[in-house]
């Protein structure tokens, strides 16, 4: 089987391949119920049948060919994700408030009688007076362009929202995506470690049945074989449900794909913590304070347009009844005293303005604690990873050849084979740990920084096998 590498994620949509590289991974042959048991109970059937069914389901999965790499998964979450969907609506609203923001000043027809239906002479219509009129206001300040600005302003708070909103969704995307990698090294592994107990099984029973082991220890090979089968469905089951989260993160219910491609042990070059705290500055999480307060500068601004009072006119005709006589009319109107009575509103948009300097300032604080950690942690689990593939994996896959040869000839008890052997398979579980966490660390530091780590990340491959057998 052929496994291709992982490919790093590059934010805010620039989705591009960095590399690939390709390695023979190990396989072995599924254990056979023959080679477990003697005898199988009812319970223990069932339980085998399962296990069966499991795996024929997945080997027909995998029998497709279909695998994703990171770079689709990217693309397809940018896509169909649902989430981004309604800033396409909110900018359709945007689009129907600038429309509004433009229109001028409505003009409205009037029509006025009186003097008419009173008492004496003028109990009838004869000397009523008849007015028509046209009015509308004169916008004062410059509203419509402080209007136009509120638009305007909206629009670009609205972009950087939908920035981060892809940033946040491309973060989640790749950590899900190391997720499935991970998981389908720990399928592999509860394979080896199902078949390394089935062959311990067999050697058991092989020096019980010389009489050089008590039956006692062939009961307790039968457990660890029984326990190797459940682990292994239970890792299978957890990477099924993992693939499904995955899927979900461009809309669909079930995965079309049946594996993940990638290098789990692969890091890329390490970057300095002030150059990432640079790169973290121009994110758009923190640039999106600035968009805010070009926003709250433009309510500001049409805050202090309400300032300026605006003058409502009319003009129009005057008819006079008793006489036939005609007349113009004309008249405006304008509120005193409009500067004083919009200082609070004034007042309280300075202030709305000036909180947002405070709030980037907190999330910047918050921010540096999260890169440092996130990069910290992942040097460690770098670290750790490196150092379980170059010495102590190797020194206990040297340490289990000697101890089953051993056992074999009667030196070792099984306490001290079993031992060597679960050691073996702690160790490479804790090397696939550390290496998800080191990726999944670095996911974080490109979704604050927006960035890469760098141009060689996940570019180069480490062949490791780490074999138990």
């Amino acid at each position: 089987m052929q496994t291709q590498y992982i490919v790093a994620p590059l934010l805010l949509g620039r989705l591009s391949i960095l590399g690939r590289s390709e390695f023979i991974a190990p396989t072995n042959a599924p254990p056979t119920a023959g080679s477990s048991f003697k005898r199988i109970g009812f319970k223990k059937l069932i339980l085998l049948c399962l296990l069966i069914g499991w795996q024929i389901s997945f080997a027909q999965a995998e029998s497709t060919n279909n695998s994703i790499t990171l770079n689709t998964a990217l693309k397809h979450a940018i896509e169909q994700n649902p989430s981004l969907k309604v800033f396409d609506f909110r900018n359709t609203a945007l689009n129907g408030q600038m429309e509004m923001a433009n229109l001028k000043p409505v003009y409205e027809l009037g029509f006025e009688a009186e003097n008419f239906s009173g008492s004496d002479e003028l109990s009838g219509f004869d000397g009523a007076e008849l007015t028509v009129s046209l009015s509308s206001v004169l916008e004062m300040g410059d509203k419509r362009a402080a209007r136009r600005g509120i638009v305007s302003s909206n629009r670009s708070f609205l972009d950087a929202q939908r920035q981060v909103q892809s940033l946040e969704l491309l973060g989640e995307v790749t950590r899900r995506y190391v997720d499935v990698l991970a998981t389908q090294e720990q399928v592999s592994l509860a394979k080896e470690a199902n078949d390394l107990a089935d062959e311990t099984l067999n050697i058991v029973k092989k020096r019980a049945k010389a009489g050089a082991t008590p039956e006692a220890e062939v009961k307790r090979a039968q457990a660890a074989a029984a326990q190797a089968q459940l682990t292994l469905l239970s890792t299978q089951q957890q990477l099924n449900y993992l693939k499904v989260s995955l899927a979900a993160l461009w809309g669909d219910a079930s995965p079309n794909f049946a594996s993940v491609e990638g290098d789990l042990y692969h890091f890329g070059t390490d970057v300095g913590f002030k150059t990432l705290f640079t790169k973290m500055e121009k994110n758009p999480a923190i640039q999106i304070f600035a968009a805010e307060e070009r926003l709250r500068d433009a309510e500001v601004r049409i805050a202090k347009t309400q300032s300026k009072a605006d003058i409502s006119w009319s003009v129009g005709v005057r008819r006079f009844q008793a006489n036939d006589d005609s007349a113009l009319v004309a008249g405006f109107s304008m509120p005193l005293f409009s500067s004083r009575r919009n200082s609070g509103a004034v007042s309280t948009a300075l202030a709305q303005r000036d909180e947002i300097t405070v709030q980037k300032e907190v999330a910047l604080l918050s921010m540096h604690t999260q890169l440092f950690r996130a990069f910290h942690n992942r040097r460690q689990a770098i670290l750790a990873a490196k150092e379980l593939q170059s010495t102590i994996i190797p020194a206990l896959s040297d340490a289990l050849k000697e101890t089953q040869a051993a056992y074999q000839r009667g030196r070792y008890g099984y306490l001290e084979y079993v031992s060597a052997r679960q050691e073996l398979l702690n160790a490479r579980r804790t090397l696939i740990e550390s290496a998800s966490s080191a990726l999944t660390y670095g996911a974080e530091i490109e979704q604050l920084t927006a960035e890469p780590l760098s141009a060689t990340q996940y570019s180069e491959s480490t062949e490791f096998s780490g074999s138990v057998r």
